[in-house]
């Protein structure tokens, strides 16, 4: 799972992303809140861990900035301060949870632990438009008609989702999916794409995988 930190503090960092990694995440750490803004716009994380006294943008105003941008990852704050008006501050600004400094890092794990559960309770059906997708029991539907897919087009189409706003290249959906290594001469996954397309405009669902010529296929936010 991936994590992003954004933390001024070196010693904090190195102390959280050492025992994170340990605990086998990958963490990317941002060291003021320009920088953990544009690592949230460009990557997917399932936590964002903020410390609220960071320099330039605040840890408040880049988790309210955030979540504009319909971003709903679960976001843990980190900060010395310790009043309820704060913490109420933090919460309001679209924090899932708040700890204070200093913390043990097993509470600090537990935290981090719950966070994830929560997220992946809500991950048990996806929306998208018209679009509704049972994760539990791999069924697509459109409005209220399911939409018969086989298993590699339902994954295809649970890829691009989770990978949404990014263009994804052949290459890689071959390699993620399938587990193949990408062979230039090869249309395997335009034959997918073209069957799932198919299928979803039968059951009046929008055309949302768009082609990206030379590059790859995306759905956009």
């Amino acid at each position: 799972m991936n994590i992003l930190l954004v933390e001024d503090e070196q010693g904090v960092a190195n102390f959280i992303k050492k025992g994170l990694e340990e605990e086998q995440y990958t963490v990317d750490h941002a060291v003021n809140g320009e920088s953990g803004l544009s690592y949230a716009k460009k990557n997917q994380y399932d936590l964002l861990i903020l410390d609220i006294m960071l320099p330039g943008i605040s840890g408040i105003d880049l988790c309210k900035e955030i979540r504009s941008l319909d971003i709903q990852t679960p976001i843990l704050m980190l900060t010395a301060k310790d009043s309820v008006k704060d913490k109420v501050l933090g919460l309001n600004s679209g924090a899932d949870d708040y700890l204070t400094k200093p913390f043990s890092f097993d509470e600090f794990l537990a935290r981090v632990h719950a966070l994830l559960r929560r997220k992946q309770d809500k991950l048990t059906e996806l929306t998208y438009k018209n679009l509704r997708i049972d994760t539990i029991g791999h069924k697509v539907y459109s409005g209220e008609d399911e939409v018969p897919l086989r298993p590699k087009e339902y994954a295809v189409l649970i890829y691009l989702l989770k990978n949404k706003g990014k263009v994804i290249s052949r290459a890689q959906m071959l390699s993620d999916i399938w587990g193949y290594d990408f062979n230039p001469n090869t249309n395997f996954v335009d034959v997918h794409i073209k069957s799932l397309r198919e299928k979803l405009a039968q059951h009046a669902a929008t055309n949302i995988i768009l082609s990206v010529r030379g590059v790859g296929y995306t759905i956009g936010n």
